[in-house]
């Protein structure tokens, strides 16, 4: 999708602190960070929301990939908390798949 922030981040048509890539998947520190450690993980193939995800592959290798990175930034062994917003409700703002990853805080339950 062209007009995509996401796509235009993979394509490096917009910089981004890139933290991994992979043939499929691609992370970076959120510029709008809540946590210690706050970064985003995302399909390189544009999937606008959850919904239209159909690729059990691809959304598993989103998790692994934040496991991943939570681990060798140091933080996993503490926890961290993975999330995925979906549609307005949800509160997505880019419509483009992309989990969240939070850690280095003791988390709340239920989030704010």
């Amino acid at each position: 999708m062209s007009d995509c922030l996401f796509c235009k981040i993979i394509k490096g048509e917009i910089p981004s602190e890139k933290i991994y890539e992979d043939e499929d998947v691609y992370a970076f520190h959120d510029i709008n960070k809540v946590a210690p450690h706050h970064f985003l993980v995302i399909p390189k193939k544009h999937i606008s929301t959850l919904n239209e995800a159909d690729d059990p592959t691809l959304v598993g290798k989103l998790s692994l990939a934040a496991s991943k990175i939570a681990k060798d930034m140091g933080f996993a062994e503490n926890g961290y908390r993975v999330t995925m917003n979906c549609n307005d409700d949800g509160a997505q703002t880019v419509y483009h798949i992309h989990l969240h990853c939070l850690g280095g805080r003791q988390m709340t339950w239920p989030p704010g």
